[in-house]
């Protein structure tokens, strides 16, 4: 059976272990990276060096940096006692492109799950807890994925903060604007009915 040349392969198998790229995409990308230019290739191949040799974890909030501190980190401007806390960097840059929050952010980096044997440990929840305490922060906001592990995460935090002087709110869940009800799974339409707001007729 006919092989693509052992350096095209080498190629084809590292696209692979991208999430989402299976054979036939990977194929796709090595045979592409073919055509590009010799300066294209020597950025793309310094920027993943640099990825990995410059890119660190923010030491306040476990986001990513270059630098000890990341930049919402080092912006003073930003509102200081209200903390939001996310289970992956994504999730900042879509808050961050929204402009809808101006408070600090924690980087839970997974949740709690007995499938992949994250716990709390391996959290570092307890960081999470030191940031609240060494910075006066009065609310705490979860907004972590909508799923059983999400749930449980949220869950566990809260529990751990009952008896500090601290407000903890989730972010509202449920069906999303415009969304077509055939397509609703059963946890959304769950988490949609649990959050129901009351509409006044006066």
């Amino acid at each position: 059976m006919y092989k693509y040349p052992k350096t095209i392969d080498n190629l084809i198998q590292c696209y692979k272990k991208l999430p989402t790229i299976g054979e036939k995409t990977a194929i796709r990308l090595a045979l592409a990276s073919l055509d590009l230019d010799s300066e294209v290739i020597e950025v793309f191949s310094n920027s993943l060096l640099d990825c990995k040799s410059k890119i660190k974890r923010c030491v306040r909030c476990n986001n990513l940096t270059e630098d000890d501190l990341c930049d919402i980190c080092k912006d003073e401007t930003r509102t200081k006692n209200i903390l939001c806390v996310v289970d992956d960097p994504k999730s900042i840059v879509q808050f961050e492109r929204s402009g809808a929050f101006s408070g600090f952010y924690y980087v839970l980096n997974g949740l709690i799950s007995s499938d992949n044997n994250y716990d709390p440990e391996a959290l570092k929840i307890e960081n999470l807890i030191s940031l609240i305490d060494d910075n006066d922060v009065c609310e705490v906001i979860i907004a972590v994925k909508p799923s059983i592990e999400g749930e449980t995460t949220a869950l566990y935090i809260s529990k751990l903060l009952e008896n500090k002087n601290v407000l903890v709110s989730r972010i509202a869940l449920g069906i999303p604007l415009g969304a077509d009800m055939d397509y609703v799974d059963s946890l959304t339409l769950e988490l949609a009915l649990e959050n129901r707001k009351e509409i006044n007729n006066n």
